[in-house]
């Protein structure tokens, strides 16, 4: 009997504000894979992994989500996070006023269970997982990455993934902004938790090949206006930085639509 999909996205269709953004999208990924989604801006690259992830707003008006074989189209952010998703933002979020520890302690018993979190072993694994990621002890104390460059930022979101352990990543440009050494610190950490743990999957949303000489994808798709029109191996990836979108976009007869999402 064939195994279960870790996720299965069907015919997704989803606007934000009225205006529509997936159109009619299809993505099958299993445990232990590595799918990267290329695409121009305005493809709606984002927009796919917030629909994922259960952002509020953005609409779903046809499609279904199947995760771990549940169906969790209407399921809420939380839901969604407690069931194993993960979400690393384009563009970390500030908040003032709140340590990094505090964060992450309050982050590990939300998705694990308060009861099952006791303070001095999370602050050893959490000391620990910083070490191995180059993160400086520091940074425990400092607010939720305020003041933050791009390449902490990005860290400290790897960091929340390795403490939470989720069973699929979402990685939204994590690329964005980071030099190579903080490139290669960013997927060193993802690489490490694919390893680790061979039930995990990750979706790389990336512009560029730099990012998958580093996690090396099994798949790669390219998404074009809201649907993917193309899927294979990490040739695509290689073929893309050498002749970028144009060509693809006129074999489809596909107009490139400008948005910011």
């Amino acid at each position: 009997m064939a195994k279960t999909p870790l996720i299965e996205i069907k015919n997704l269709h989803a606007e934000i504000e009225g205006q529509p953004i997936l159109r009619g999208l299809n993505l099958t990924i299993n445990e232990g894979e590595i799918h990267a989604l290329m695409g121009p801006n305005g493809s709606g690259k984002s927009t796919l992994s917030n629909v994922i992830m259960g952002h509020p707003a953005y609409e779903v008006t046809e499609g279904q989500i199947l995760f771990k074989g549940e169906d969790i189209t209407e399921a809420e952010a939380d839901q969604r996070a407690k069931a194993g998703i993960f979400l690393a933002f384009q563009y970390p979020t500030s908040i003032p006023g709140v340590s990094m520890g505090n964060f992450l302690l309050a982050s590990v018993k939300a998705i694990r269970g308060a009861e099952n979190v006791k303070p001095l072993p999370f602050r050893k694994e959490l000391m620990s997982t910083m070490e191995e990621l180059g993160i400086n002890r520091d940074f425990a104390r400092r607010y939720v990455n305020d003041g933050f460059s791009g390449g902490e930022k990005k860290r400290c979101e790897i960091l929340q993934m390795a403490l939470l352990k989720p069973t699929l990543a979402l990685l939204d440009e994590t690329d964005s902004g980071l030099d190579i050494d903080a490139l290669k610190v960013v997927a060193d950490g993802v690489n490490k938790q694919m390893t680790e743990r061979p039930e995990m999957a990750a979706l790389v949303i990336t512009h560029y090949q730099r990012l998958l000489d580093h996690i090396k994808p099994h798949f790669v798709h390219v998404l074009v206006s809201g649907r993917i029109v193309r899927s294979g191996g990490p040739e695509v990836a290689l073929e893309l930085e050498e002749k970028g979108y144009d060509e693809l976009l006129k074999a489809h007869g596909i107009a490139l639509e400008p948005a910011n999402v």
